[in-house]
């Protein structure tokens, strides 16, 4: 019997989560609100297989039966017969507790509540429901189905059974998992990007280096892949003001109090990539 998942959110996450589950052989239901959201998140799935598709990557027929297995609907009711549910909206902690409010309702008590968040305590988000230990973070790196990551995460009352059946999930879909044992916002990955982000941003606000030789001294000096200012302009610069600021709000750290270069950017709509200017013009 095909697995069932539930994405709740059809953006570039939820999108890319359908995805991957789909091509696994899950049985897919993408939720959003809007028609017109659930539209665009099916129209970049399909974009992305025939993208696998052309490089040879995925057979048409495999592509085909993928997109198959995955219906869209307005009605989170469509996630009662779940096994496992993942929430991948705005990183807003009221946004996500409603709908965990909601899920607590409607999922079936055996289903997996899974959070994508990248730096909302799960204890924060599990404390809404009455099954605190059926809720756990699985946070997938964008886009997903590029990106190898999902960073498990437990929070204060998450089972050893729920983390081990979202571990399975995680590998099934295709990711390699890092397990986070405290649930301290930000998590291990987006602490380690925006400490080193908002320190790029210091360096570079107050004139010591260029864009350029910060993100170049990170990629050949440390061996990364891409520099993080570069970074910010690819996840987008008010993203990363977002997780910063939930970051220093938790933990009250200097380190990750955002310099007001960033803010000014994000006032100003430079926003990276998706605006065409962030620390680098496009």
């Amino acid at each position: 019997m095909a697995k069932k998942l539930a994405v709740v959110g059809a953006g570039l996450m939820g999108s890319g989560i359908a995805q991957v589950s789909a091509q696994a052989g899950y049985e897919v239901v993408l939720r959003d609100i809007t028609d017109e959201a659930l539209a665009r998140g099916r129209s970049g799935i399909e974009a992305s297989y025939e993208r696998f598709v052309a490089k040879g990557k995925l057979s048409a027929e495999d592509a085909a039966a993928s997109l198959g297995r995955i219906t869209t609907t307005t009605d989170l009711d469509a996630a009662a017969d779940a096994d496992i549910v993942v929430e991948a909206v705005f990183e807003k902690i009221e946004v996500k507790q409603e709908i965990f409010r909601a899920l607590d309702k409607i999922a079936h008590q055996d289903a997996v509540l899974a959070s994508n968040t990248s730096a909302i305590p799960i204890t924060k988000i599990a404390a809404v429901t009455e099954r605190p230990e059926r809720v756990v973070g699985t946070h997938f790196f964008s886009p997903v189905p590029m990106m190898q990551l999902c960073e498990l995460v437990r929070g204060y009352k998450t089972s050893d059974e729920t983390l081990e059946r979202a571990k399975a999930f995680a590998e099934e879909v295709g990711k390699t998992t890092i397990v986070v044992n405290r649930d301290v916002a930000g998590f291990v990955t987006t602490r380690l990007i925006s400490a080193l982000v908002v320190e790029a941003a210091k360096l570079f606000e107050s004139g010591v280096a260029s864009a350029e030789d910060i993100d170049t001294a990170c990629r050949l000096g440390f061996g990364h892949a891409m520099g993080p200012l570069a970074t910010a302009d690819l996840t987008g610069v008010d993203i990363l003001l977002h997780a910063t600021g939930n970051i220093y709000t938790e933990s009250q750290d200097e380190k990750f109090a955002a310099p007001e270069l960033m803010r000014r950017m994000v006032d100003a709509g430079a926003l990276g990539r998706k605006s065409g200017e962030g620390f680098y013009r496009y």
